[in-house]
């Protein structure tokens, strides 16, 4: 995703190190690699163990630059650095969307298109499901999970409504999750228009706290500084709002303590053909900064 204005903005030449925190299966990884020659280095995490080995198999073929894949969560970066003696380096890449084999897998418990255990944890090891927030947390807890970490207007009536119907049964599957959402908006005097489904803010909401996305992206740019080498840049790639806030916020402070320069005025935004061949990539917003 945004492939093109990504290997452009960030210019990695031969030699350079680059740190993929959400390396996933590895395709920003395979373009990348070919540009940094037979001495470069490109260290890719992913907190989903499944990625990980999916993103070695993938990149086993490439040729040239040393290739590290770890199991750690973006957040973690320094330490997995410390641990392979590579204290700075030159690019860091963050692309924060679901990957599409996740999307795609009802195991996983992401995708409101698939029905499926409701679980949304990108690492399997954690042991708090989104099943436990739907039938464990308080009506006034579920309804400030919805507004703030989904920005849903209905957070209140969509709670109310989960709360009712697991007073008669654990709410499981994510089929079920849906259609508890749907009835607020079918009977409940609330509109909602477009064309994304009534319950995916919902979903985003239970997916961003299981996962403490947004913590730990707090975390990962409290230490970009400190391990980007002067001249690299920080590409990342964000799919809502609450995630660019944060990027955007960080930017803006960096910039005031004269440590990073954006180099996008504007989030870049994938063109209209890459738009529809992927629909997924039309929340995509891609923020670079340079290290000064």
């Amino acid at each position: 995703m945004l492939v093109a204005p990504l290997v452009r903005l960030l210019e990695p030449r031969p030699g350079d190190v680059i740190l993929d925190g959400t390396v996933g299966l590895g395709g920003h990884a395979a373009v990348l690699l070919a540009q940094l020659g037979a001495t470069g280095r490109y260290i890719g995490l992913d907190v989903d163990e499944e990625m990980v080995e999916a993103a070695r198999e993938r990149l086993s073929v490439v040729a040239g630059p040393r290739i590290e894949l770890v199991a750690a969560n973006f957040a973690e970066f320094p330490a997995v650095l410390k641990r392979l003696s590579q204290e700075q380096v030159n690019h860091m890449l963050l692309d924060l969307g679901v990957n599409t084999a996740q999307l795609d897998d009802p195991s996983r418990g992401f995708s409101i298109d698939h029905d499926g255990p409701l679980d949304m944890r990108f690492d399997r090891r954690k042991t708090r499901k989104a099943i436990d927030l739907v039938n464990a947390m308080s009506e006034r807890e579920l309804a400030d999970l919805f507004y703030e970490f989904g920005q849903e207007g209905a957070s209140r009536k969509i709670a109310k409504r989960i709360c009712q119907i697991r007073h008669a049964s654990r709410i499981r599957s994510t089929h079920a999750l849906a259609r508890a959402v749907e009835s607020v908006f079918e009977s409940g005097g609330v509109v909602r228009r477009g064309k994304t489904h009534p319950a995916t803010r919902v979903f985003q909401a239970l997916r961003v706290a299981v996962n403490e996305e947004l913590s730990n992206l707090r975390l990962f740019l409290e230490s970009v500084v400190e391990h980007l080498r002067p001249g690299g840049k920080l590409a990342v790639i964000s799919f809502h709002s609450l995630e660019d806030g944060i990027v955007k916020r960080f930017l803006r402070e960096a910039k005031e303590a004269g440590t990073m320069q954006e180099v996008t005025r504007r989030p870049i935004v994938a063109e209209p053909q890459e738009r529809r061949e992927n629909p997924r990539s039309r929340s995509a917003k891609m923020r670079v900064a340079r290290r000064l």
